[in-house]
């Protein structure tokens, strides 16, 4: 039987300047595509790294009508799953404008509902009555609302992605794997997340809710758990709490079997140190000793991950002119400022005991990597709906791009992308503000996460 095109109607439908402002393209969207065969994996990937979601949708929106007769369905289907059903009664409001079709066409849009129908019922056995989990209920709310003051929210950083990562190839792995650390057990490591959202008012007066932190620390679960990581969770401590924690996070003896280790502090801040819900301070030196080779002997030789989510200063970054540069986005997103506060001094570097000198020497400290949301003396940016900009890029480019992409080179992408960012910020100059992230290490050999892979399964 002749293979259909896309009914004209459904194509002028598509080509709605309002549709083109309103749509937000974000990954869980494009998912939705690539399960139906209506995007093939380059086309996604193409539509992705457009900088901003307005592009994006312009994008998609000159690809769906060269996708065949169920692309309008799928793409409706996509539109209702990802909470934006409104656009769907924008697009049945353009069609009713439109002339009538022949009955071959009519054929076509009959079959594409037929699918339409089959691809939902799918999608109800795989992921139940409520379509897809959101990580929290403000990003629901927030693509729900389409007002103007939320369009502002949205053009440039839409809802944290939950589109499953990509398992690394065989060939990929056999490629790595000689130059690369050893990640091959399941789990990968051990991941600890330490986020502090609500600070104590009687202590910590002058520390502000971290609004859209809790969204971060969900983000990063998700995250590394899809990495294959056991993941553990700690919400709202104090400096000596934060202390005990890690202390024995970094002795479980888990640590022995596994290949790595990941630690995610996200808190308000100053240079060198996070602060805990009391006000106190907990020095991120004292952190990276607790994992060293003398005091955690059983994670020597293995990568050691570090994700610091904090300010590091008090000053703002307002950005400066690019020569020959384009022009500045019109809307940018709604940022806060996750500002840190001079403290008092926190107890000293914490001092370990002699465990003994290995047969091997090391350095005290190695095959370490720390990811820093901003530069020394500045401050990170947090959207209070959708997470700090930092862990957004970083939760991006690991599940796009972890199957193929050493851990450096993703920190080196997540630069880029918050390079290209700007936020909104009152009271600056031109009220815009500026975010650059950084990372050190000191790794020995490239860091793939090899996700999904196991060697003795292939």
């Amino acid at each position: 039987m002749r293979e259909c095109g896309m009914l004209e109607m459904h194509r002028v439908a598509l080509r709605s300047a309002s549709l083109c402002k309103q749509l937000v393209v974000d990954e869980l969207l494009i998912q939705f595509l690539l399960e139906d065969n209506i995007l093939t994996d380059s086309m996604a990937e193409g539509i992705l790294a457009e900088q901003t979601s307005q592009k994006r949708s312009w994008r998609l929106l000159l690809l769906l009508p060269k996708r065949g007769p169920r692309a309008f369905g799928s793409f409706c289907s996509a539109l209702r799953e990802t909470e934006q059903r409104h656009l769907c009664e924008l697009l049945a409001l353009s069609q009713e404008k439109d002339g009538k079709e022949t009955q071959p066409e009519e054929e076509c849009e009959r079959r594409a509902g037929r699918q339409l129908i089959q691809t939902s019922e799918r999608r109800r056995e795989r992921y139940g009555d409520s379509s897809l989990p959101f990580s929290t209920q403000e990003e629901i709310e927030a693509k729900r609302a389409r007002t103007h003051e939320y369009m502002e929210y949205s053009l440039d950083a839409d809802s944290p992605i939950t589109a499953p990562v990509l398992p690394c190839t065989h060939d990929l792995y056999l490629s790595q794997c000689l130059k690369s650390y050893v990640m091959t057990s399941s789990p990968r490591g051990l991941a600890l997340v330490i986020s502090n959202v609500t600070f104590d008012p009687r202590t910590a007066a002058d520390l502000d809710p971290r609004k859209g932190g809790e969204v971060d620390e969900e983000v990063l679960r998700k995250l590394f758990a899809d990495l294959d990581y056991a993941v553990t969770v700690r919400r709202d401590l104090t400096a000596e709490e934060m202390r005990s924690c890690i202390e024995t996070f970094s002795r479980r003896p888990e640590h022995r079997t596994v290949h790595s280790c990941v630690v995610c502090l996200l808190s308000h801040g100053k240079e060198g140190a996070v602060y805990g819900t009391d006000g106190q301070l907990l020095q991120l030196q004292w952190v990276f000793e607790a994992f060293d080779n003398v005091r955690c002997p059983l994670l020597q030789n293995k990568p050691k991950m570090f994700l610091i989510q904090a300010c590091r200063g008090e000053q703002l970054d307002c950005g400066v002119e690019q020569v020959d540069g384009p022009g500045r986005t019109s809307s940018p997103s709604c940022e806060e400022r996750d500002a840190g506060r001079e403290g008092p001094p926190a107890a000293g570097a914490r001092q370990g005991g002699d465990l003994g000198l290995p047969r091997i020497k090391l350095p005290q400290r190695s095959d370490m990597i720390c990811g820093f949301a901003s530069l020394k003396g500045t401050a990170a940016m947090r959207n209070t709906k959708r997470g700090s900009w930092f862990i957004q890029e970083l939760n991006s480019a690991l599940r796009l791009h972890a199957r193929d992409t050493h851990m450096a080179d993703i920190l080196v992408q997540v630069n880029g992308r918050i390079k290209e960012r700007e936020g909104y910020a009152p009271g600056t100059p031109y009220h815009r503000c500026k975010e650059m992230s950084e990372f050190t290490s000191s790794l020995c050999k490239d860091l793939y996460f090899f996700p999904k892979y196991q060697p003795h399964s292939s």
